[in-house]
C-alpha cells in the first residue's frame, strides 16, 4: 500500500536510496513505487517527466548538500588544514552512511550519461575547484593545488569503488585519511 507523502523532499530522499541500490536504468517505475512506497500518481505529481525528473531532483539534492557542507566551506576557508580535515570528515560520514555510492559517479555508467553530463561535470568541477582554492589559501602554488585537488577527488571516488567491491568501510576510510595526509603535506 502506498504511503502518504508529506512533501517532495521526502520522495527525493526515498528515490536517492533506490538509485543508490539499483542505479538509474534498473530502477523501473514499478521498483521505485515498491521500494519508496510512493504511488504512481504522487510520483508523477512531483515529477511530471518521470524517472529523468526523479534522478535530476536526487542529483540536485546531493549537489545542494555538497555545496553547503563541502564546496562553500572549502572556498571560504581561512585555514586550509582545518577546511580539508572538515571535508575529509564530512565526505567519510556522507559516503559511509549512503552505502559507499556516489550518485554522480553512478550516473556516468549507463545510458543516462549524456542526460546528466552537465550536472556530473559541474559537481566534480566544483569539488576540484573548491579544494584547489583551499589549497592555494594554504600556500600551495596554483598548479600544485590543482593537481592535488584532482588527485584527491579521484582517490576518494576510486576509494568508493574499491570499498564497495570489498564490502567494507575501512578501505574507504583509510583512503580518505591518506588522501587528507597527502593534501596537507608540505610542498617538495
Amino acid at each position: 500500500m502506498a504511503r502518504t507523502v508529506l512533501d517532495r523532499s521526502d520522495v527525493v530522499r526515498a528515490l536517492a536510496g533506490v538509485f543508490r541500490k539499483r542505479g538509474f536504468e534498473a530502477g523501473s517505475l514499478s521498483v521505485i513505487q515498491q521500494q519508496t512506497g510512493v504511488g504512481r500518481g504522487s510520483l508523477y505529481h512531483f515529477f511530471p517527466n518521470g524517472k529523468t525528473d526523479m534522478a535530476a531532483a536526487v542529483l540536485q539534492q546531493v549537489s545542494d548538500w555538497f555545496e553547503d557542507r563541502i564546496f562553500t566551506p572549502l572556498r571560504l576557508a581561512r585555514n586550509a588544514g582545518e577546511a580539508i580535515e572538515a571535508m575529509s570528515r564530512e565526505v567519510a560520514e556522507y559516503f559511509t552512511s549512503r552505502e559507499r555510492v556516489c550518485l554522480f559517479a553512478a550516473m556516468t555508467l549507463g545510458e543516462e550519461q549524456d542526460t546528466f553530463a552537465d550536472e556530473v561535470r559541474s559537481y566534480f568541477t566544483d569539488w576540484v575547484d573548491a579544494l584547489a582554492a583551499a589549497l592555494r589559501t594554504g600556500g600551495l602554488p596554483p598548479l600544485e593545488a590543482a593537481d592535488r585537488a584532482v588527485d584527491a577527488v579521484a582517490a576518494i571516488q576510486g576509494g568508493l569503488i574499491l570499498a564497495r567491491a570489498y564490502g567494507d568501510d575501512a578501505t574507504f576510510l583509510g583512503i580518505v585519511a591518506r588522501t587528507e595526509q597527502r593534501l596537507l603535506a608540505p610542498t617538495q
